[in-house]
């Protein structure tokens, strides 16, 4: 933790009351403690109170690995004792003498090969591995200058990496493509789950890639102003309904220096996603998703031909499905599988037997017959004739799998089965299903598993405590070994209080989670201003059980600045399940606007909410929900600022835009329901809109056919325009983006 203050108070306990969670200050007054500042509470600020933390925590095999900034240590998780492996001065001295150059920390090494006593360094464009034992570089590989996407591989040495838009392997140029033809970088704008353009196999030898045409794609016009005469930034983005680019999948054999393409067929309105390797390594699997997004097909391809081998599962939704995992063999079985799925309307996992798939017909497979056959299994035995069964079950979501415990066979998740606020740790046994809780139930947990699944290095925090890292027993789920209790971050700091709670959405029916901060010299008998910050968009949920309930720096500043700041988690929003996020489909910031109204009604029954004093803030999505709600409730919303907002989705990306909202040509009436140059003549109070001119996510478009629409309705928003920064204002500069945040509402709220 880094801390500027020497006070020792303490700040925050838990009570709970009839209207939620409370934290409060206790045995202090407020005019003991300074009050923060933005500098103190926004990422990028000079004095940014962050919570103490052990970075670089990893394993090797069963050890834990501590890094340092002068030493490296291994942990025995049975009982805690630190060894030191190496120092610094050793490692860099070896280096300095190679001329490789030198460590300035150990925050960054890897411990990839367990048994051997070696890191991975990434120094000066090489990837070198160090024996600390012997204090020798046992391999050193360059990548050449510019070279972006790297991947190494851990068992063959083989390293991929990209510059520009061409792939290299080790030191060889696998592609030689023109402009506008992109490889082994990621594709369909990040959505399923694609973070990465370049897949090896288990044991190194072959590498599947991305290769993405969008020649045929519509450059769109960014300007770069750092040059004297300002540059245009051509950047392919498709929009919704329009052309889009076209995706192959390639596999470069590394003996032979062979590159093939998976023979999928005519790659125009098709998604290629969540790719995975079979064990043997001789066929490639994918998901393949089409246009509407609402038929997804589980693909198995020869690695050596390139032919499909058959289209093993299928799914279908009326609204859309979407594929956000690959299928991960059984460590144990090189012929079973898990297969992630919100078939039954929550993520969770089904077992599948290869050999009882392989070979069918994709029809037999697809369809509620099977679906109904793997929800009737639920002793935990795969039928004689069964392909497959379902593994967990149950009204919450399987967020992700951590790995395996190969002995006890048993897959290690994360899941939200205590409350949806939650992130947990769980033990699922392969055989039947049983599902047996490892952490202590509390808070949101993130896991790292050992190599053999007997230890989790489990970094957790809740609402009472800012972090606390232990390592855990696989077995038990006892503590072996505890390695830190972070110290309050805001120590000797002014803190409001923090409140939480549920009321009933628009539908009448749906529990809907809430978040209040209040001024820490509250008064119940005065009247407040009130500022909503929202998002309100799939993929996202700002309301969780870790510290603070995920309060951000600037909801405590303006709570101590004595605004009521309040956060609803509206229909639409993650972690819930697929019928409470898809209730939103093709009506995008419809009934997510709906909700926000049912908390500003619950915000009024309030005697200290100033219902003449309501304001409203948010981003991307949230930058949608606050115009919309400035201008479908001008009566409500006094005061907005809306940071790059989407105004017309016909102007968002194909992938999430006609996912949700179908194509303008197939939604017509939903395009123009949630098209908010329409309603520019309803505001009524004072707008801020906010964008960086260099957004390719949701392009300046959207806010100057906004501000157009005003002109031409004679309504007054303002704008203020970021230069140099995408879709987000990052670094020192987001200090200033709060400042002139809280300068609007200070001024007009």
């Amino acid at each position: 933790m880094k801390r500027f203050s020497k006070n020792v108070v303490t700040l925050l306990i838990a009570a709970t009351t009839l209207t939620g969670t409370h934290l409060m200050a206790q045995n202090t007054t407020t005019n003991e403690l300074k009050v923060p500042t933005l500098e103190d509470l926004i990422p990028g600020g000079e004095t940014y109170r962050y919570t103490e933390n052990l970075y670089g925590l990893q394993w090797w095999g069963d050890q834990c690995i501590k890094p340092e900034i002068d030493s490296l240590f291994a942990i025995n998780p049975k009982n805690g004792r630190e060894t030191l492996l190496t120092t610094r001065v050793k490692v860099n001295e070896v280096l300095e003498a190679a001329q490789l150059g030198k460590l300035s920390h150990f925050y960054n090494v890897q411990t990839p090969w367990p048994g051997k006593p070696q890191l991975l360094l990434a120094l000066r464009g090489e990837y070198i591995v160090y024996n600390w034992e012997t204090a020798e570089v046992v391999s050193r590989k360059a990548i050449e200058k510019g070279a972006a996407n790297v991947d190494y591989n851990t068992e063959s040495g083989h390293i991929a990496y990209t510059i520009k838009n061409n792939l290299y392997v080790d030191d060889k140029k696998i592609t030689n493509e023109p402009e506008g033809i992109v490889c082994g970088q990621s594709v369909h704008r990040n959505e399923f789950g694609i973070m990465k353009g370049t897949f090896w196999s288990p044991k190194g030898t072959m590498l599947a890639f991305y290769r993405m045409n969008e020649s045929m794609v519509t450059p769109y016009p960014l300007v770069d102003i750092t040059q004297r005469i300002a540059v245009l930034d051509r950047v392919r983005y498709p929009m919704a309904g329009m052309l889009s680019h076209e995706v192959r999948v390639g596999i470069y054999n590394t003996a032979t220096g062979d590159t093939l393409y998976l023979d999928a067929g005519d790659p125009k309105n098709r998604y290629f996603t969540n790719i995975s390797w079979a064990p043997d390594e001789k066929s490639l699997f994918l998901i393949e998703l089409n246009r509407d997004q609402n038929h997804a097909k589980l693909c198995q391809y020869d690695a050596q031909t390139g032919k499909l081998m058959g289209v093993l599962l299928e799914e279908r939704h009326e609204k859309y499905v979407e594929p956000q995992h690959p299928i991960q063999f059984l460590p144990w079985d090189d012929t079973k599988f898990i297969y992630q799925s919100q078939r039954d309307g929550y993520n969770h996992l089904y077992l599948y037997d290869l050999t009882k798939l392989a070979g069918r017909q994709a029809q037999e497979l697809d369809t509620e017959a099977v679906w109904e056959f793997v929800k009737k299994v639920g002793n935990g035995k795969i039928g004689k004739d069964a392909a497959g069964m379902q593994l967990t079950s149950g009204p919450w979501l399987v967020q992700s799998i951590l790995g395996f415990n190969t002995q006890k066979k048993e897959v290690i998740i994360a899941a939200t089965k205590e409350s949806p606020l939650q992130s947990n740790i769980y033990k699922v046994r392969i055989k039947d299903g049983k599902l047996t809780p490892i952490d202590n139930g509390q808070g949101v947990h993130n896991a790292r598993l050992s190599a053999s699944g007997t230890y989790v290095i489990d970094n957790w925090s809740s609402p009472q405590m800012p972090r606390s890292i232990d390592i855990l027993s696989i077995a038990n789920g006892k503590e072996t070994t505890h390695l830190l209790t972070a110290e309050d971050p805001f120590k000797g700091l002014v803190m409001p209080t923090v409140e939480t709670g549920t009321l009933k959405a628009a539908d009448g029916e749906t529990d809907l989670h809430w978040r209040m901060l209040k001024p820490a010299d509250f008064d119940p008998a005065k009247k407040y201003p009130v500022i909503v910050y929202v998002y309100g968009g799939p993929h996202a949920q700002m309301i969780t059980a870790n510290w603070m309930y995920a309060a951000r720096g600037w909801d405590l500043y303006m709570a101590n600045k004595g605004y009521i700041m309040f956060t609803l988690d509206n229909r639409g929003s993650a972690n819930r399940g697929l019928e409470f996020e898809n209730c939103t489909f093709r009506r995008l910031g419809v009934e997510e606007g709906k909700d926000q109204v049912k908390g500003i009604e619950y915000l009024k029954s309030l005697p200290y909410v100033d219902a003449q004093r309501i304001g409203v803030h948010g981003w991307s999505f949230g930058g949608h929900m606050t115009t919309a709600l400035m201008l479908r409730y001008p009566e409500i919303f006094k005061v907005g600022v809306a940071g790059g907002p989407v105004i017309d989705w016909k102007y968002y990306e194909v992938m999430y835009g006609e996912r949700y909202m179908d194509t303008p040509q197939d939604n017509p009436e939903g395009y123009k329901q949630c098209d908010l140059t329409q309603y520019a003549g309803n505001l009524k109070g004072h707008l801020l809109i906010i964008h960086d001119d260099h957004d390719d996510t949701c392009v300046p478009q959207h806010t100057l056919s906004f501000i157009k629409a005003c002109v031409d309705a004679r309504t007054y928003p303002d704008l203020f325009i970021y230069p140099c920064h995408k879709h987000n204002v990052l670094g020192r500069d987001r200090v200033h983006l709060h400042e002139k945040i809280t300068r609007y509402f200070e001024d007009y709220l």
